[in-house]
């Protein structure tokens, strides 16, 4: 793995049915992705992108590749910190494996050379993503609103 690839690996005890719905319903997302929440047909070729409780966007791309409720890769750039921008589209990948009565999540995040992007994601996506985990096992998420800073 290099410096331009950032990989989470969670357990979370859940179904596939659950933990996909989870990814890509907004009702689910505003309850983990920290106030956000990611809205596309979820269709290989659909646009996609990350929009700010204030209905700002902080990230847009096009869903590459679907999969449910397995695989989901999209084309993924932000919108909103103008210098990470400038250094265009990363790929994040989430795979779903179901081991036993829990579901292995891996989310990849990377970039063809080096990326500003994924600083920010290497401190973003483990609060996300533990978050996710509380919501699906407990009900709730963690309750720190959306930042344009974090």
């Amino acid at each position: 793995m290099s410096n331009n690839t950032f990989v989470y690996v969670t357990y979370i005890r859940t179904t596939p049915e659950k933990l996909w719905e989870a990814l890509t319903e907004p009702e689910f997302q505003h309850q983990y992705f920290l106030g956000a929440q990611m809205q596309s047909g979820w269709k290989k070729g659909s646009d996609w992108k990350i929009v700010f409780p204030d209905g700002s966007i902080a990230d847009s791309g096009e869903i590459l590749d679907v999969d449910p409720p397995k695989r989901l890769v999209i084309k993924w750039r932000s919108e909103w910190m103008p210098e990470v921008k400038a250094d265009g589209y990363t790929t994040c990948s989430f795979a779903i494996e179901q081991e036993g009565e829990m579901m292995k999540l891996a989310v990849t995040h990377g970039a063809d050379g080096p990326h500003k992007l994924l600083e920010h994601v290497a401190r973003g996506w483990p609060l996300i993503l533990s978050s996710l985990k509380s919501l699906l096992e407990t009900g709730k998420g963690l309750s720190r609103p959306a930042s344009k800073a974090a």
